[in-house]
């Protein structure tokens, strides 16, 4: 649909997270549509890691998850704009163009999202949430992000205090129930 509108180029596509941040860093496009759940790096860390390295990218994510938690995790991780999918193309080609623009843009269907002790977390604090709901041990997420498991260790007793939560079960039930990390 966006290929077919004037103006507007595609110039590549991902199927997960990490495919999407090296694309982008690639191909330096002016505007990024990301969805939230993605393999591998939900799109609220994918946006914080591209707009790391391009700190000027439009992200404007496309989700299906309207609760408020998923939309002021990825608002707070710096994308411009969140549409629901099932938004009219009309919707999705005039919001690309806001977001082009300079503009925020935020579905209506959506109610404004507020702050929460969540968006304080770092990039890599996201990271090493997203990997302890898919059950990985420290040792595991050491070995995944290239960290020692006593960082790992750090990481999570941060994000654990962050939350004001003391055990791993609450910590998953948490993140999935405030959006912060994706199930898929």
């Amino acid at each position: 649909m966006l290929e077919d509108e004037p103006g507007i180029r595609v110039v590549g596509e991902a199927g997960d997270g990490h495919e999407a941040v090296l694309a982008a860093g690639a191909l330096n496009p002016h505007v990024v549509v990301m969805d939230f759940a993605l393999p591998s790096m939900n799109g609220a860390v994918a946006t914080r890691r591209m707009l790391e390295v391009n700190p000027g990218l439009a992200i404007l994510i496309l989700s299906m998850h309207a609760e408020p938690g998923y939309v002021r995790t990825c608002m707070d991780s710096g994308a411009r704009g969140y549409l629901l999918k099932n938004a009219m193309d009309l919707e999705l080609v005039s919001a690309v163009r806001k977001v082009a623009a300079g503009e925020s843009v935020m579905d209506p269907r959506l109610g404004k999202p507020s702050a929460s002790c969540e968006s304080a977390l770092t990039t890599r604090e996201l990271e090493v949430l997203q990997l302890i709901v898919h059950g990985k041990s420290n040792r595991d997420i050491a070995s995944v992000l290239g960290l020692s498991v006593n960082t790992v260790a750090v990481h999570r007793a941060n994000i654990m205090q962050a939350m004001g939560i003391h055990n791993t079960a609450e910590l998953v039930v948490h993140a999935i129930r405030k959006g912060l990390v994706s199930i898929a």
